[in-house]
């Protein structure tokens, strides 16, 4: 993913929403390569929230999937492995819009 303008005054806030470009084929069919995403850090997360999160120092877009007190990130992709994390901390941003369609009008998987 490529993220919002780093260094000088046009970096972004830590609370107000981002958009990233899709890289890679982790979270197809429903978001392809180079979709753009609306990441809204201060976004409500529960089980399904498709989210951006912090794993092995990177960035990582994925489904986040809650089980008995337990965070797991999952692609859509089943060729990619979903991945347990250490809690909600890791999670940096949930997906508001794509491509200028909010996420509330798009097709959910689960």
């Amino acid at each position: 993913m490529s993220s919002c303008g780093t260094g000088g005054s046009g970096g972004c806030s830590e609370s107000e929403p981002y958009a990233l470009r899709v890289l890679g084929d982790s979270m197809q069919p429903e978001f392809i390569e180079g979709v753009i995403i609306i990441i809204d850090p201060a976004g409500a997360m529960r089980d399904g929230s498709y989210v951006t999160a912090m794993h092995n120092d990177e960035l990582v877009f994925r489904q986040l999937r809650i089980h008995d007190d337990k965070y797991f990130l999952q692609p859509l992709n089943d060729l990619y492995d979903t991945v347990e994390i250490s809690g909600l901390d890791a999670v940096t941003g949930v997906i508001s819009q794509q491509a200028g369609r909010r996420r509330k009008d798009r097709k959910h998987y689960d």
